[in-house]
């Protein structure tokens, strides 16, 4: 067998087209955009080329193309006590554990050359709400936006080589109409009539100010989370403007007490409710499909992508205020959607699963992230619950 390494734009386009291989029959899959996984890829795109390492590889035998993998490092992540661990994403593979396996012994090799004793994968090389996860439950469902989305087989390959889940990640939904639980009503109109509360969504005309709050809450709020990276000055503004050609202000809200930034909700329409139709290629009549499916308000789904709660704010209800407060426009103002899922949120996190809950939510995706530790006599702990 060959692993090939990508080191050039043919190669590249020959990585992102691998995965059409091993998605076929799934009905249910939507090609992601190429220039997304090709931005993963770029320096000059993917902050974490600045505090880290990747490298791709293709597989083939007999002159097939068998797999791919992503290999990466981060300097400042996935440290946990002695641990020194990388990951491997972006994996496809034949089904055929021999195969598999020799993807996962070229990965383990590097990242041992690179000073780690562990690998997590499926993972990303970059934030947590992109391409995270292997899918367990949910092949049924359509995959939301940088969601994967594997063939079932490949929990198999994973846990066949050795691979143990260290943690299990949730996605809910819920049907948009539907009215708030009472408890949520209760708590977001209890925290509405406290001095010093307000709620505002997003105005474009002002995005310099929201991203400064963004960071301030963003840094405060996710600073104890594993693997979790604090934006650096100019990181925020850079994630933001990422989903400004699909915002919709009114799903983006922003919570203060005396002025001083407490919490943030951020949601965006599910574009893959749209993409679906353009089959990854933002070609010229890609762009037209992808107009025309805009202006008919095709898409009638909302993707919650995080939460942001400050610690001296938390335990008081503000998530429910800002979900009451958004759904006050999407089901009353401003009906045109009918569902929404919430980017995932981890087993590890049991106050946050308990809260989405409490918002009327149901499990609709699993998804596992998997470790494996190359000292076979280290002693395996899923991740420790916050």
């Amino acid at each position: 067998m060959q692993a090939i390494e990508i080191n050039n734009s043919t190669l590249q386009k020959e990585f992102y087209e691998i995965e059409r291989q091993f998605r076929e029959g799934m009905k249910n899959w939507i090609p992601p955009l190429e220039k997304d996984i090709r931005n993963v890829f770029d320096p000059q795109r993917n902050k974490y080329f600045n505090r880290g390492k990747c490298q791709q590889w293709i597989f083939k035998a007999e002159n097939q193309t068998v797999a791919r993998v992503a290999v990466f490092i981060l300097d400042q992540s996935f440290k946990e006590g002695k641990n020194k661990i990388g990951g491997i994403g972006f994996f496809d593979c034949i089904d055929d554990q021999e195969t598999a396996d020799f993807v996962f012994e070229t990965c383990k090799k590097w990242l041992k050359d690179h000073g780690r004793n562990g690998m997590d994968g499926p993972i990303n090389f970059g934030q947590r709400h992109a391409w995270w996860g292997l899918l367990d439950i949910g092949h049924e469902q359509a995959p939301n936006y940088l969601q994967n989305h594997q063939p079932k087989y490949y929990k198999k390959l994973f846990e066949q080589y050795g691979f143990k889940e260290y943690f299990r990640q949730i996605t809910f939904g819920r049907n948009v109409e539907e009215a708030l639980p009472e408890i949520v009503q209760w708590k977001a109109k209890r925290i509405f009539k406290e001095e010093g509360y307000s709620f505002k969504h997003m105005n474009s005309k002002k995005i310099d100010d929201f991203i400064t709050d963004f960071e301030i809450i963003y840094n405060d709020a996710w600073k104890h989370f594993p693997g979790a990276q604090p934006f650096k000055k100019g990181e925020a503004k850079q994630e933001l403007m990422k989903i400004k050609p699909v915002m919709d202000e009114e799903l983006i809200w922003f919570g203060y007490h005396n002025e001083e930034p407490a919490c943030f909700f951020i949601a965006i329409p599910e574009v893959n409710q749209l993409f679906k139709h353009i089959d990854g290629k933002m070609t010229l009549w890609g762009k037209l499909k992808l107009f025309y499916h805009i202006k008919t308000g095709s898409n009638r789904k909302i993707l919650g992508l995080l939460f942001g709660v400050r610690p001296k704010f938390q335990r008081k209800g503000l998530e429910a205020a800002l979900i009451y407060a958004m759904s006050e426009k999407v089901q009353v103002k401003n009906r045109k959607y009918d569902t929404m899922e919430m980017n995932w949120i981890a087993d590890y996190n049991p106050k946050m699963l308990k809260l989405i809950s409490q918002l009327g939510c149901d499990r609709v995706k699993e998804h596992i992230t998997y470790r494996y530790l190359f000292d076979p006599t280290q002693e395996f702990e899923r991740a420790p619950i916050i």
